[in-house]
């Protein structure tokens, strides 16, 4: 027996055929856009798109548009960066402010609830942090090149949940919130390694201005106020103080996010009493098929109902649903156009290919990721401190674990800040992110799919 179709939305006498017909078509055209597998496709796509503009005529074009300076000019005061540093430094911390909403939920509501699978989450993260780093240190004991230890740190949660997504039912889902919660606590150590490592000098003058805003966010918290606007003008003032401070701007970002209220205004309970409430009232009120528009005290009583719902629910889901998407289909995919670009002769090729530096973050994100993450969840259970999500097993995590050295967008953001004033070993880095990650997926993908099916064969006990 097949299963049953989903009911499509049927119109009532308020629609016309014509927009009936075009809601056909945008509902799953946004259910398209909300796809994780998009916004990870449009990322490859990108990425793929800047090698070819940097080994294409229009190379030189391409890199004068990306320096091209843009400012904001208010009399003598001057706030002017290139393209490419507003890519990284104004649009980027949305990125970082939904990873800090994404912590914020964790921490709350998701793995962390439960202290052994917390503790799992935890020590294969920092597996998954250290051994790149040190795979890294290994090859590369000396300066400059030194500097570059924290690339190979992080998770692209894009590109591996992509992987993984595409894997389809070969992957429990558990799978699938394991790979999530080590991404976002190794996104807060290559925060936490971004503030601490890669900032030169710091004004502390404008940092303490920083800190009075979020303080000012904090208290916004406290007193209940959960509309948009005064925490965007705080994180505004707080994004600028950092990025005058020396600090980067992506660390106001995760702390802007931890300052957003996490809890609804109206509980469950007074939700629904207060939801049966009105809707009684406007079963009463209203005529059948009379026109709302004539009517203003009906309009008035759905209008209530709206705002009891808007009110039920948390601002960091509601921030958070309303930014994914933007940030995933186009904040992401210009970091990745403006930054993946690598223009090399096939003989500098070959030479970075046997660079220390490109070997380090390649063999970091591919081999130290796959024994941190694996070794931090096989201490976790031998010690039992650790417990595996339902239906995951150790070989699962094996697969998983190569698949996250997928570390494309944070890797090469680091690879900026480590190597922006030495363009030979940043192409170094770029060309072992881009190996790495490349590595990182397939033999992931390969692993993952070998022991789904050593799993289904008739001859495994």
């Amino acid at each position: 027996m097949s299963p049953a179709s989903p009911e499509r939305p049927q119109p009532d006498e308020t629609t016309n055929p014509l927009e009936h017909a075009l809601e056909r078509i945008r509902v799953p055209f946004e259910a398209f856009l909300r796809d994780q597998t998009t916004s990870s496709l449009l990322l490859f796509t990108c990425m793929v798109a800047a090698l070819a503009l940097a080994n294409s005529p229009y190379a030189e074009a391409f890199s004068a548009l990306l320096h091209t300076p843009i400012g904001v000019y208010l009399g003598d005061y001057r706030l002017e960066k290139s393209l490419s540093h507003w890519i990284n430094d104004g649009l980027m911390p949305l990125f970082f402010f939904i990873l800090g909403l994404e912590m914020k939920r964790e921490i709350l509501a998701g793995e962390f609830q439960d202290p052994r699978r917390g503790l799992l989450v935890i020590c294969c993260a920092i597996g998954g942090m250290a051994a790149p780093a040190l795979v890294y240190l290994a090859l590369n004991s000396n300066a400059p090149a030194l500097q570059g230890w924290g690339i190979p740190m992080a998770t692209d949660t894009a590109f591996a949940l992509g992987v993984l997504v595409l894997l389809g039912k070969r992957v429990p889902p558990g799978l699938v919130t394991l790979l999530v919660a080590i991404a976002i606590v190794d996104d807060m150590g290559a925060v936490l390694v971004i503030a601490l490592f890669y900032t030169d000098t710091v004004d502390w003058s404008l940092l303490g201005s920083g800190s009075l805003a979020l303080v000012l966010m904090l208290l916004l918290n406290v007193a209940g106020i959960r509309r948009a606007w005064p925490y965007a003008l705080m994180s505004a003032a707080l994004w600028a103080a950092f990025l005058f401070s020396g600090v980067h701007t992506t660390v106001a970002g995760i702390l802007a996010a931890l300052t957003v209220p996490a809890s609804p205004s109206h509980g469950h309970r007074q939700f629904m009493k207060r939801i049966k409430k009105l809707l009684s009232r406007v079963d009463d009120k209203r005529e059948p098929r009379s026109p709302i528009l004539g009517d203003a005290e009906a309009h008035e009583l759905i209008e209530e109902i709206e705002n009891t719902a808007y009110q039920a629910t948390t601002p960091l889901q509601r921030w958070e649903r309303t930014l994914e998407t933007p940030v995933g289909l186009f904040v992401l995919p210009l970091f990745a156009l403006a930054n993946a670009g690598l223009s090399l002769t096939s003989e500098e090729l070959l030479s970075a290919l046997a660079a220390p530096a490109t070997l380090g973050v390649g063999l970091g994100l591919v081999l130290g990721k796959f024994v941190g993450i694996l070794g931090g969840c096989l201490l976790a259970i031998w010690t039992g401190l650790g417990r595996l999500p339902e239906g995951v097993l150790p070989g699962h995590v094996g697969g998983m674990a190569l698949v996250g050295g997928m570390g494309f967008t944070m890797s090469m953001f680091i690879a900026t800040l480590a190597f922006g004033q030495n363009p030979e070993l940043l192409a170094q880095a770029k060309v072992g992110i881009l190996g790495g990650t490349f590595a990182a997926g397939a033999l992931g993908a390969l692993w993952l799919v070998w022991f789904a099916r050593h799993r289904d064969s008739p001859s495994t006990p």
